[in-house]
C-alpha cells in the first residue's frame, strides 16, 4: 500500500503494485493469443479514452448516461430515505456527476458523512475527493486506487452509518454471466445489514436503438474503440495501426449483449515490442474488444440470487430504457 494523500478530510491510499500495473501487458498476452482474440473494455480509460467516453455521453443516440441519470435525478431521496445512507462507495468512480445526486440526498436528510471512491486512475480519484470535500460540509473522503475486480477487500470498514455500495453506469453488463455473479457475489460481501447494492443496468430494447448507441453518425464511439490500440502501442511499444482497423458494433439478440470488435481491413502483423509478441491479424479477422449484456428484471433478480442478493427496489426511466436497483445480502 502506497499513502497517495492524507488530509484532515481526505485520505486516499494505492494497492496497485508494480506487478499489478502490469494488468494490461498480462490481458494483452493473454487475449491476443487466443484463437479468438479479446481484449477487457478496461483498457479503453486513458485520458484519451475517458474524454471520448464524456464526448459519446452527450450524443443522441447514446441513451444510458442520461436514462440512469434521469432515474438518480427523481428517486435519490427515496434511495436515501428508504436505506438510512450516510455513506456511498463508489466503484469505479469516473466524473462525480452521479455521486453528487446521491450525495445531496444524503446531504438534504442529514446523513452525509463519507464517501468512498475506488478507481484505478490516482487523479480521476484525487479530484473527486478535493471537489467534493469543497462542496459539502464536514463530508470526509477516503479514496482507494485499484481495480475493483481485484481490490473490493480493500475498502475500508463502514464509518457507522448505512452504506449505498454503488456500481452505476451499466459497468456490469460488461462481465459474462459467470463472471458478473462471482463479482457481485464479492461485492454482497462487503453488505452489512443495513447497507445496499446501488446497481445501474442497461435493459433489454428495441435492438436498433441499442446498436445505434455503439455506432453513432460521428464516428467518436469508433475512435474510442480503436484507443484500446493507442493505449497498447503506448504502453506496450506496439505498432497498431489504428486506422487500419474498421469499428464494429452489434446485438448479438441470442445473448442480449452488445459487441464491439475491430476488424482488420487488411492483413497485418504488429509487434508488441514490450512482450516479445508478434500477432498476426488476417484480413477480416476480429478482435472483441467489449460484451455489454443489457437486461430485464427476472435475468437480474436470478443474477442476484445466484449471489446471494435479493432484490428490494427496481427503478426505471419514463421510457423503461435502464434500471437501478437496490439489492441487499439475502436472508439465510
Amino acid at each position: 500500500m502506497r499513502s497517495v494523500l492524507q488530509t484532515d478530510e481526505i485520505r486516499i491510499d494505492s494497492w496497485l503494485s508494480e506487478a499489478e500495473e502490469r494488468c494490461l501487458a498480462n490481458d494483452v498476452l493473454d487475449g491476443l493469443t487466443r484463437p479468438f482474440k479479446e481484449l477487457a473494455p478496461k483498457h479503453f480509460y486513458d485520458a484519451r479514452g475517458s474524454e471520448l467516453f464524456e464526448q459519446i455521453c452527450e450524443l443522441p443516440e447514446y441513451y444510458p448516461t442520461r436514462a440512469e441519470t434521469e432515474i438518480l435525478t427523481s428517486c435519490a431521496p427515496e434511495i436515501v430515505r428508504r436505506t438510512g445512507a450516510g455513506e456511498l462507495v463508489e466503484l469505479g468512480c469516473g466524473a462525480t456527476d452521479k455521486a453528487r445526486l446521491l450525495l445531496d440526498a444524503m446531504d438534504h436528510a442529514g446523513t452525509l458523512c463519507r464517501y468512498v471512491p475506488l478507481d484505478v486512475s490516482e487523479s480521476v480519484v484525487e479530484e473527486a475527493a478535493r471537489e467534493l470535500v469543497e462542496s459539502y460540509d464536514g463530508l470526509k473522503v477516503y479514496g482507494v486506487i485499484g481495480d475493483f475486480e481485484r481490490h473490493l477487500e480493500r475498502i475500508p470498514p463502514g464509518a457507522g452509518s448505512a452504506r449505498l455500495i454503488a456500481l452505476l453506469g451499466g459497468t456490469i453488463g460488461n462481465f459474462p454471466p459467470g463472471t458478473r455473479r462471482a463479482l457481485l457475489r464479492k461485492i454482497g460481501a462487503l453488505l452489512g445489514p443495513r447497507d445496499r447494492l446501488l446497481l445501474g443496468t442497461d435493459l433489454v430494447k428495441d435492438p436498433a436503438i441499442i446498436e445505434a448507441a455503439y455506432d453513432d453518425r460521428e464516428g467518436i464511439t469508433a475512435e474510442f474503440n480503436r484507443n484500446v490500440l493507442h493505449v497498447i502501442n503506448r504502453e506496450l511499444d506496439a505498432d497498431f495501426s489504428p486506422h487500419g482497423f474498421d469499428h464494429v458494433a452489434y446485438y448479438d439478440r441470442r445473448h442480449e449483449w452488445v459487441e464491439m470488435r475491430l476488424r482488420a481491413i487488411r492483413p497485418c502483423s504488429v509487434l508488441i515490442a514490450d512482450l516479445g509478441l508478434r500477432v498476426e491479424f488476417a484480413a477480416g479477422e476480429e478482435l472483441r474488444t467489449e460484451i455489454s449484456a443489457k437486461f430485464t428484471r427476472p435475468r437480474l433478480e436470478a443474477d442476484f440470487e445466484a449471489a446471494g442478493l435479493a432484490l428490494d427496489r427496481w427503478f426505471t426511466d419514463e421510457q423503461q430504457r435502464f434500471a437501478v436497483s437496490l439489492a441487499s445480502r439475502a436472508e439465510a
